[in-house]
């Protein structure tokens, strides 16, 4: 009968590595509505969006990805697809925000958003297509 303490102990050890390896709570990590408007703000100023364009710009699809924790940085990625400035195909801004206590700055730093999850980003659309 050794079998069947095996038999008890692999649905045990399942349960187990399923509750350490599941993500954590996503509405702990997701940014206040203030702190995404903030976000969109300063995204909004980059030269990557349009910050400088003489011509309109319309943003869709845009993306959010963070907090994501980095050596001790809290950063947040921002990406759409922006229509108008060209005449071919839409560009794809990407910018990095630093959070550091109640500062946010633009960085310089595309790998770090390589592979993260990224949600909608409503608030970037609304205040980028703003006629």
């Amino acid at each position: 009968m050794p079998t069947r303490p095996l038999l008890i102990a692999l649905p045990l050890v399942a349960l187990a590595t399923a509750a350490h390896a599941a993500p954590k709570g996503k509405a702990d990590d997701a940014p206040s509505p203030a702190l995404k408007e903030r976000i969109a703000a300063l995204a909004l100023r980059q030269v990557a969006f349009g910050s400088v364009s003489l011509l309109p710009v319309r943003f869709e699809h845009a993306r959010l990805a963070g907090p994501i924790e980095d050596g001790g940085r809290t950063l947040y990625c921002v990406s759409a697809q922006m229509k108008g400035r060209s005449f071919g195909k839409p560009e794809r801004p990407k910018a990095v925000l630093r959070y550091e206590g109640d500062r946010l700055s633009a960085i310089d730093d595309d790998e770090v958003c390589t592979g993260h999850r990224s949600r909608p980003f409503p608030e970037l659309e609304s205040l980028g297509n703003k006629p």
